[in-house]
């Protein structure tokens, strides 16, 4: 057990009189200590931390974008590239349950190719994405990142085979396309079965990693999967590839307890470099993701491509439930979306778009630039692991240099003065997104829905409290109408305030003379997100205006017990202000925080059925979105605390009031935003028993310590281990 150390001595953080904050934020400052680069008016200067003899230092640099690979991103050619809109994954077959119902069967193989996501007429990307193997419609045999959305109805289960195939032509195995940190609690198949999933021990600081790549996909929202589907960070495997050193490990610690646990369930026989899940699909109509979970991996796998939608639709709180207040009938949301098997390029009109929103920077070549070395975060210089405590490659946070939307850099969207339904996804590793629609003159921004579904009532992003903007953080979704009736024809740019930097809360610094919030995103690259062109309607808009949208109602969760959990974060002991690693942990009676690794026993164990709150008290100086495996909650309020780092504790302020949640929490959600100086608290209900996993969604974070596993229900039988893992350190 660790024992963690905060940079952040005693605070509390202040609120206005009636004990709220801002709408989608926190008043109070964020830690400047991690600042990557910060732009001065005019471009009069800029710093990044440095380090000398071992200590971090502010350094003046001219004034440049955002550190990134060797192309500039201000060189980047901006709206030249149409949005893609994702098409709907095409079916496999259709199998038969045990139950003896026949079900849709998808395979869906991860694989290496290239992507024109800069500009034609520049380098294309190698990247991995998802994408069916031989598909019913041949048609849509397609490899993208992010992938085909995969549509599934209420009450309707499906199964996927997840396939690793991340091979060459001649079936040997693929290396990562970025540099592999072996000295985390990682996958670690060289370890072999003694050392799979461990901290390996090594005399000196090692290379990257260059062997055969580790996956395991996980349906982020899935609601009710059984855990041997739900992507458990060590149930990873390995390609099937005929070059594999015989000494590693080709699958992680829980793959074969899974796989024999499907077969019992499913009769689904996982085969070498495969596993195949079963989702349900009994929850609210939502929009899920679908992504790369394999432990200490999961911020590289995700960075080099496979992600994609999973959809939900139907059911009894589906779009059939949304009425139109002025008659009393069914209103009608825009559409149509993409439908399985629409031609692919679309032919049709879509008025309902996904939009995955990722940040990335390159190199002139093309490829992604992710940082190989410590020293790119912060200039620490080591020496590293083991005559340090701090990893050679391993970044606490990444931002990358350039936005893109839907695998391209900077698109456009041809639209028309009329309503359009976008369901958003924040697919950053670390930074959060604050969404600025005040650049689209005329724009009605209405959020119907969150990660759980529709919200109780329609919120207003353009109305006078929420100013135009919408804040997500990674992982969050948001579903939004926007309605471009009384925008004028033309061309014009959805905006991004959210910072190039770590985020603690609080407003941007718009003006001259703001010096209480936060910088935001460089106006000239990542503060630009796409262009809308808009057209005049070619027909009368029939959708129900979003203010008379009667949404399905939403009866609160009451009682059950209460859990105080802690996010920490551990600070070098060698260098000065260097964050080692991140890790979740408890808070006892006293106020005393207590730190766990991964391989810690089990401390969240709720029984099934049972009701529960969490409070996560941040003992950080950054906001973390924190996620919950299997279950939906909703969020109670927010509260300002003390943080004692001398002591350790952490504690209510005096004085302190509750707020409630901010606009567009109001409905159930899978993740969360915990910020600085505060005590989050959710209400959880606890249905299917299982081993999961909970943790903070800044990838970097979760690949390093802030990732926990948690059981619903008594240990199960033949099980590998009541902790997260069997190795050491």
């Amino acid at each position: 057990m660790s024992e963690a150390r905060s940079t952040t001595g005693d605070r509390c953080v202040s609120r206005p009189d009636d004990g709220r904050a801002p709408a989608n934020a926190v008043l109070g400052t964020a830690l400047s200590r991690r600042t990557v680069l910060r732009a001065g008016s005019a471009g009069i200067g800029l710093f990044l931390l440095g380090s000398v003899g071992g200590r971090a230092v502010a350094v003046e640099v001219p004034a440049t974008a955002l550190p990134g690979g060797t192309l500039d991103p201000t060189g980047i050619p901006k709206y030249v590239t149409p949005l893609l809109v994702p098409p709907v994954m095409p079916r496999t077959s259709k199998v038969r349950t045990r139950a003896g119902k026949n079900i849709d069967h998808y395979v869906i193989a991860v694989r290496e190719f290239d992507q024109q996501i800069l500009p034609a007429g520049m380098p294309a990307t190698t990247v991995w994405g998802y994408g069916p193997v031989d598909p019913q419609n041949k048609g849509l045999a397609i490899h993208n990142a992010p992938s085909l959305t995969i549509e599934a109805r209420h009450g309707e289960p499906l199964r996927v085979t997840w396939v690793n195939d991340l091979v060459d032509d001649g079936g040997g195995y693929l290396p990562h396309l970025l540099a592999v940190d072996p000295t985390l609690h990682w996958a670690n198949p060289p370890g072999g079965t003694d050392g799979r999933d461990s901290r390996p021990h090594h005399t000196e600081t090692p290379e990257s990693y260059d062997g055969p790549v580790p996956i395991v996909t996980h349906v982020h929202g899935a609601v009710g999967v059984g855990d041997e589907s739900d992507g458990y960070a060590e149930a990873w495997f390995l390609p099937d590839a005929h070059d594999i050193d015989p000494d590693y490990a080709r699958e992680g610690t829980w793959y074969d307890f899974f796989a024999a646990k499907a077969e019992a369930l499913q009769g689904s026989g996982w085969v070498p470099g495969t596993a195949t899940a079963e989702y349900p699909n009994q929850q609210r109509a939502s929009t899920l993701w679908y992504h790369d979970h394999t432990l200490g991996m999961t911020r590289l796998n995700v960075y080099a491509g496979p992600a994609g939608f999973y959809i939900i639709r139907g059911g009894p709180e589906g779009d059939d439930a949304v009425l139109d207040s002025r008659t009393g009938k069914r209103a009608e949301l825009p559409g149509p979306g993409p439908r399985r098997n629409d031609r692919y390029p679309a032919t049709k009109r879509y008025l309902e778009i996904p939009l995955a929103i990722q940040d990335r920077s390159f190199n002139q070549d093309g490829s992604l630039f992710y940082p190989d070395t410590r020293e790119f975060f912060d200039g620490v210089p080591g020496p590293y692991l083991p005559h340090t405590d701090v990893s050679p490659i391993w970044n606490p946070e990444f931002f990358g240099n350039t936005l893109m939307v839907n695998g391209n850099t900077w698109p456009y969207l041809d639209v028309e003065q009329r309503r359009y339904r976008f369901r958003l996804l924040n697919g950053c590793n670390s930074r959060f997104l604050v969404l600025d629609f005040s650049g689209i003159p005329g724009a009605g921004v209405w959020q119907i829905g969150s990660e759980g579904g529709f919200l109780p009532e329609p919120v207003e992003i353009t109305g006078e409290a929420n100013r135009s903007r919408l804040l997500l953080g990674p992982a969050e979704r948001a579903e939004i109408i926007v309605d471009f009736s009384a925008v004028p024809p033309g061309r014009h740019v959805l905006r991004n305030l959210g910072p190039d930097e770590p985020f603690g809360g609080g407003e941007p610094e718009l003006e001259p003379g703001d010096d209480d919030g936060f910088h935001p995103a460089d106006p000239a690259t990542t503060g630009q997100v796409m262009q809308f062109r808009v057209t005049p309607a070619r027909g009368p808009d029939r959708t129900t205006p979003p203010e008379f949208l009667t949404m399905p109602s939403i009866a609160p969760l009451t009682g059950g017990s209460v859990r105080r959990l802690a996010l920490i974060e551990m600070m070098s002991e060698h260098f000065e202000d260097a964050p080692s690693e991140a890790l979740l942990g408890r808070v006892e009676d006293d106020g005393r925080w207590v730190a766990h690794e991964w391989t810690d026993p089990v401390t969240e164990n709720p029984h099934v059925g049972e009701t529960e709150t969490w409070e996560f008290y941040n003992t950080t100086g950054d906001a973390h979105p924190i996620h919950v495996h299997e279950i939906h909650f909703q969020v109670i309020d927010r509260e300002p605390v003390v943080v004692d780092e001398e002591t350790g504790t952490v504690g209510l302020a005096d004085g302190s009031r509750a707020r409630p949640p901010d606009p567009g929490e109001e409905g159930w959600k899978d993740t969360v935003i915990a910020y600085p100086g505060e005590v989050t608290r959710v209400r959880i209900r606890f249905d299917a028993e299982g081993q999961f996993v909970w943790h903070c969604h800044i990838v970097e974070h979760e690949d390093n310590g802030m990732m926990r596993p948690y059981r619903i229900g008594p240990v199960q039988e033949g099980q590998p281990s009541d902790g997260g893992g069997h190795g050491g350190h």
